[in-house]
């Protein structure tokens, strides 16, 4: 076990009219190595969201332009951690984001989407009393693949729009 702890590489991307806050666990090890959100290549993130929002994705900035179009705001749960691999299963000695501060310095987002089940726990644990929407959305990772990409899509546009 890698007892290394690693401090999130990426600040939040949010914009004064933010409504929907995504958060995801912790980046990949492929995300950290390309420096971008959802940077794995087999990773469904972006391709769910252009499909969504009908914006292209062929570039850091036009991720960045898409999520401040369509008012969506995103980040991490976990502050800083130790893992084994990029899996959330692998991730111990979370340290969670001040996800409550966040939201009193955003006060536009009325809804918390979250990436994976992981996300979704440790915000119960440490947020469940913020009186704001929460909903899951599938994983985007390639490594969850009982649920095809098309029923992805379908479970995003509900929860983001």
């Amino acid at each position: 076990m890698n007892n290394e702890t690693i401090a999130h590489p990426f600040e939040p991307i949010l914009f004064k009219d933010t409504r929907v806050l995504i958060l995801g666990s912790f980046p990949s090890i492929q995300s950290v190595k390309n420096d971008f959100y959802y940077a794995h290549p087999r990773n469904q993130f972006w391709k769910i969201l252009s499909a969504v929002t009908g914006y292209p994705i062929n570039n850091r900035d036009q991720k960045i332009w898409l999520l401040k179009e369509a008012k969506l705001g995103l980040w991490d749960m976990i502050a800083s951690c130790s893992r084994e691999n990029s899996l959330d299963s692998s991730l111990e000695g979370e340290v969670v984001n001040d996800i409550a501060a966040l939201i009193e310095r955003y006060p536009s987002i009325s809804k918390v989407a979250f990436t994976g089940r992981k996300a979704e726990a440790l915000y119960g644990v440490h947020f469940g009393y913020l009186w704001l929407e929460t909903s899951y959305l599938p994983s985007p990772s390639a490594a969850y693949a009982k649920m095809p990409l098309a029923e992805k899509i379908e479970r995003y546009k509900e929860v983001l729009s």
